[in-house]
């Protein structure tokens, strides 16, 4: 069953981890859902394998899959915008605008050469990798995601564990009811 974020975003830019075939079901992959319906929900958040959260979302004709929260402080990336930073998409987190890149899950952040110099002189930086990037494949319509099972350690993992899910997550704050 597919979960559609409640917000029923539409998509809004994107660039390519996705490919389109008429072979067979790609091993190890998981079904998310037809590609119609996350084209017309823009953003898509399913549990895959019992153990990870992904946001699945399609931007500018390409589709796209990372874990569902940001690596920095665990915010719902589904509500993030789509933009571009110095050539690159990236999704920019909506709780402390972390901007990462849809094709690697780059962390971005603008750097001043120097604070005293007036005007200001910033550049674009990388991170390095921080959001775990999964690959999107998709089949006569269907989509589906096959996990980045890298052995190396990356920063989003911290909220795909049970613990989180189970603990830190239930233990935010709701929000109070609008009178």
């Amino acid at each position: 069953m597919i979960k559609m974020s409640s917000e029923g975003e539409t998509s809004q830019t994107s660039s390519s981890s996705s490919s389109s075939s008429s072979s067979p079901t790609p091993s190890a992959s998981h079904f998310i859902g037809k590609k119609e319906d996350i084209v017309k929900a823009g953003r898509v958040t399913k549990l895959v394998n019992g153990c990870r959260d992904v946001l699945v979302l399609y931007h500018q004709g390409q589709l796209h899959a990372m874990d569902m929260r940001c690596y920095h402080s665990g915010g719902a990336l589904q509500y993030g915008d789509i933009e571009e930073f110095n050539g690159r998409l990236c999704i920019v987190c909506p709780w402390h605008k972390y901007k990462i890149t849809l094709a690697e899950g780059e962390g971005l952040y603008q750097a001043v050469d120097d604070p005293t110099a007036k005007p200001l002189r910033t550049h674009w930086c990388s991170k390095g990798v921080k959001q775990r990037i999964h690959k999107v494949t998709e089949v006569n319509g269907d989509v589906y995601v096959t996990l980045n099972n890298s052995s190396e350690t990356i920063e989003s993992d911290v909220y795909q564990t049970e613990k989180y899910r189970t603990v830190l997550l239930k233990a935010q704050p709701k929000p109070k009811p609008k009178k």
